[in-house]
């Protein structure tokens, strides 16, 4: 599991199955001398425990972060039950907290002369930190920072750890963004029980509570989201779903519960052309996905597969050391000794020093070996030793697992992706306690081993219409809810096959039209996938 021994300490050294209705949709001073703590929330206090502010609002000025991190308006206490480490909360304010993250912010971000310099004192915590972040747009109108967000501590916690967050274990996937929307159940996770079991791939909702799905006001746009991403166990929606094949829809009351998730729910043989190929569906960076992982791989091994399909179209990121085993067991210890899996920059305030840790950038490299989340640490990985690979995107294909596709060109092994164009996440950020929120603020983006690591707008099947992103070979070929995740008539799974077997596309480019459909976000109106903590890239300090 991961350790997080220094998340409540002081460093004297600078250093996601959810889906949710919102919109989609100058700068800082001198920089003094800071440190910072390894961990985040929404407050930021003094390590002395005085619990008095410490300063007065200066533009341009900042002091340190430590000088604020840990002094809380509602201080914890106690001891966290996951790092069994005592809470260093002392009584603050809500202006210590704001403080704490300009602070932080003017020495992390890695745009942080871009962030507005706004008085701490004027702002409640959850209304401040949304505004420390570029408000730059890509060319094609997006903005530049698209992950700015917070999660409770104690939610992200059991998520990271062990997999376990409120849910009912479906995942939906948004085929229609805005009205007519298209809500339809892209997996059911093994562990789901209750109702929420009985639903199936292709399922497709059609009212929440009452709520039609295409209404439109803010108070049932209020309804629908409160049903489709539940935080709290014990919760309860009433949903309307129209099953697969069915003529008429049928009522299920899902109760949110504790859902333990199965990062790689399938993973078996097929044959095509002679040949045999693997086929993994990994859903998620979490610390229980190295086991199943290491297991999955295994397996292929022992049967001799020559070629693998991955699918990571529902994958949004997370453990950015588990994308690095990925991909050495992709491609085997001769393609991957002592190259880059990814070298981490970090804003130009630290050009050759990790300002999260003190130590010297060095790039993360192909871990040959497990890296002790959910196995014994230093244990040998299994390869398939390939010069290629398949794999399956789309809009949901994000953070880490983008970089399992970027580390693997940048040593020249061959990757064709089937589907539609990935969300474009470049970034990353190690989560940062402070009183009981943890902050996701971008830190740095990530490089391959060929120094390449632009594409803000995702990758790109060769045949896309349009294509947006980085184009690479491959397919573009929609989701297919027709048919079982795994099940080799599936559409995006049937053209990885057709195009192992021949060598070309077999149907005409449909991802880029899904693609497209989703991408269409308008303000107040139009739906995302997951919450922005399953699209993320993470390192540990």
């Amino acid at each position: 599991m991961i350790t997080r021994t220094m998340r409540y300490s002081i460093l004297a050294t600078p250093m996601l199955v959810a889906l949710i209705l919102a919109g989609c949709g100058g700068g800082g001073g001198s920089s003094s001398a800071m440190s910072t703590g390894s961990g985040s929330s929404s407050s930021g206090a003094s390590s002395s425990g005085s619990g008095s502010s410490t300063s007065t609002y200066v533009p341009g000025q900042y002091l340190a972060a430590s000088n604020y991190q840990a002094k809380c308006a509602n201080p914890r206490s106690g001891t966290d039950p996951v790092t069994e480490i005592p809470y260093p909360d002392v009584q603050g304010t809500a202006t210590d907290e704001n403080n704490y993250l300009r602070s932080w912010t003017h020495q992390l971000y890695l745009w942080f002369d871009q962030v507005p310099d706004l008085d701490p004192s004027q702002y409640t915590t959850v209304d401040y930190f949304p505004l420390l972040k570029t408000s730059a747009l890509t060319a094609s109108g997006q903005p530049v920072d698209r992950f700015h967000f917070t999660y409770a501590t104690s939610t992200w916690e059991s998520l990271e750890d062990q997999g376990v967050q409120a849910g009912y274990g479906v995942d939906f996937d948004v085929i229609a963004a805005a009205p007519p929307r298209n809500i339809t159940v892209a997996y059911v996770d093994p562990n789901a029980t209750g109702p929420a079991a009985t639903m199936l791939r292709g399922d497709v909702v059609q009212s929440i509570d009452g709520v039609d799905i295409n209404a439109d006001d803010a108070a049932s746009v209020a309804t629908l989201n409160e049903g489709l991403q539940p935080t709290t166990v014990g919760e309860m929606h009433t949903f309307v779903v129209l099953d697969v094949g069915a003529t008429s829809p049928r009522t299920l009351v899902l109760t949110a519960a504790n859902v333990t998730e199965t990062p790689v729910p399938t993973v078996t043989t097929l044959n095509s052309n002679g040949s045999t190929i693997g086929y993994i569906l990994f859903n998620d960076h979490i610390a229980t996905a190295e086991s199943e992982l290491i297991n999955a791989f295994t397996t292929l091994q022992s049967q001799g597969v020559t070629d693998l399909v991955l699918d990571i179209r529902y994958n949004g990121g997370g453990l950015l050391d588990i994308a690095s085993e990925v991909a050495y067991m992709i491609a085997g210890p001769t393609q991957t000794a002592g190259q880059t899996f990814e070298l981490q920059q970090f804003n130009s305030q630290y050009p050759t020093t990790n300002p999260v840790t003190g130590s010297t950038i060095t790039p993360t490299l192909f871990h040959a070996t497990s890296q002790g989340f959910s196995v014994t640490a230093g244990q040998a990985l299994p390869a398939l030793n390939l010069t290629r690979v398949f794999i399956l995107t789309g809009t949901g294909t994000c953070s880490a697992s983008e970089s399992i596709i970027n580390s693997l060109r940048g040593i020249n092994v061959q990757v064709i992706e089937i589907g539609s164009t990935t969300c474009g996440k470049p970034y990353g950020f190690y989560p940062q306690d402070n009183c009981g929120t943890t902050y996701f603020s971008i830190e740095f983006r990530g490089v391959n081993a060929a120094g390449f690591g632009d594409y803000p707008a995702g990758f790109s099947p060769a045949n896309t219409v349009n294509p947006p992103g980085v184009v690479i070979p491959g397919c573009s070929v929609a989701d297919d809810f027709t048919q079982a995740l795994g099940n080799p008539n599936e559409g995006q799974l049937s053209e990885a096959l057709a195009y192992q077997a021949g060598g070309a596309c077999t149907v005409a480019p449909t991802g880029s039209v899904a693609e497209s459909a989703k991408r269409a976000v308008l303000p107040g109106h139009a739906v995302t996938a997951r919450s922005a903590m399953k699209e993320i890239r993470i390192l540990r300090q």
